[in-house]
């Protein structure tokens, strides 16, 4: 296999473990940044929580992969993106880290002060990470200040108040409606009676606050400046990003027509959730089509970059001048082909053996041990 075709490769993983983990674990992410507007009483909030407590460490795999990923396959976008971005990936990794202290610690005490400290904690660790991905994707289209000089040392002005602009910002609002769709169609499905209703009422809400934010930034993003290749295409090259030649052009990231397929995918499937919420499982297989097209949309309106620089063009890194060696991208795809449908047949197995809605008398019988 060349070069140029392990790169592509390369690249649909990477897009393909993104969407798992918004997908997988943006249920969990909705469920939380839910809480206070679904579950009212303790015995509500156990019930969402338990929704999710059994399956979110196994759905964290998918983040865990997803980093891996870029780590192995893309280490010069690992080291661009981690650096660059610090302080907004210890926001995000510090509100996450509430996530398993509130889930273990919630219940082992009935004083209401701190069961609501926790709620709050699991609602900071949903709502938190939801916006930030959001706003980081936002982002890639503007360019981010970074830059490498003759010996391919990083230098970068990012901030993280740099990073809270407009349309970032209006990005990741539109990360958050997507994902509390999301929740609230899981919290539809695994869910019964008051807890199941409220849900179903969040579902429109959600899906409208989502299209609207989706249709806006699709408009900001036709007047945005996009980012092409000018030099000779060289996809099987060394990668050193400085080997070409980039230009700004205006109305390039939305000038295919997959990011429009991709998009009508999302839009279709956040209807399509919300006319079907009497029927839960098939609601709930439509949104997690939301964060798929939507993360879709996104790939194939920026490829083939994957980490536009704004201070220094040339410096942008693309799916031809940031990956690992062809040794090291062929040997990790063995790895991906042997271990990745042992992981989705664990996590189908998973999902089958705790199928089923959480009930109060679940939570009644099993309150010293349930979350």
């Amino acid at each position: 296999m060349d070069y140029e075709t392990l790169r592509l490769i390369w690249w649909a993983l990477l897009g393909i473990l993104l969407i798992g983990f918004a997908v997988m674990d943006g249920f969990d992410l909705g469920t939380a940044a839910l809480l206070p507007i679904v579950a009212r009483t303790d015995e509500e909030r156990r019930i969402a929580i338990n929704t999710v407590g059994p399956v979110w460490e196994g759905n964290q795999v998918w983040f865990i992969l997803g980093g891996g990923a870029i780590f192995a396959a893309w280490p010069t976008l690992y080291a661009a993106s981690f650096s660059g971005f610090y302080l907004a990936m210890f926001l995000v990794l510090a509100t996450l880290i509430l996530r398993p202290a509130g889930f273990k610690f919630r219940s082992k005490m009935d004083q209401p002060a701190w069961r609501s400290f926790w709620d709050w904690a699991l609602f900071a660790g949903g709502v938190v990470p939801s916006l930030v991905f959001g706003v980081a994707f936002g982002n890639l289209f503007l360019g981010v200040p970074f830059r490498f000089d003759s010996d391919l040392r990083f230098h970068s002005d990012i901030t993280l108040w740099s990073l809270l602009n407009p349309f970032a910002l209006l990005v990741g609002l539109t990360s958050l409606s997507m994902i509390m769709l999301h929740g609230a169609a899981w919290l539809n499905l695994k869910t019964l009676g008051t807890v199941q209703a409220r849900a179903r009422r969040v579902m429109p809400i959600a899906a409208l606050a989502f299209l609207l934010l989706f249709a806006l930034a699709g408009l900001w993003l036709l007047k945005l400046d996009g980012y092409v290749i000018t030099s000779a295409a060289v996809h099987d090259g060394p990668s050193n990003p400085l080997l070409k030649s980039v230009a700004r052009a205006p109305g390039v990231w939305l000038s295919g027509t997959g990011p429009w397929v991709a998009a009508a995918v999302a839009v279709a499937a956040a209807i399509g959730g919300t006319l079907l919420r009497s029927r839960p499982l098939a609601a709930f297989l439509c949104t997690a089509l939301v964060p798929a097209g939507t993360i879709a949309a996104a790939g194939l309106a920026l490829f083939p970059f994957l980490l536009p620089s704004s201070d220094q063009l040339a410096a942008s890194l693309t799916v031809w001048d940031a990956s690992s060696s062809k040794l090291t991208l062929a040997i990790m795809l063995g790895a991906v082909v042997i271990f990745l449908p042992i992981i989705l047949a664990y996590t189908a197995f998973v999902y089958r053996v705790l199928r089923g809605p959480v009930r109060a008398e679940d939570i009644r019988s099993n309150s010293k041990t349930a979350y």
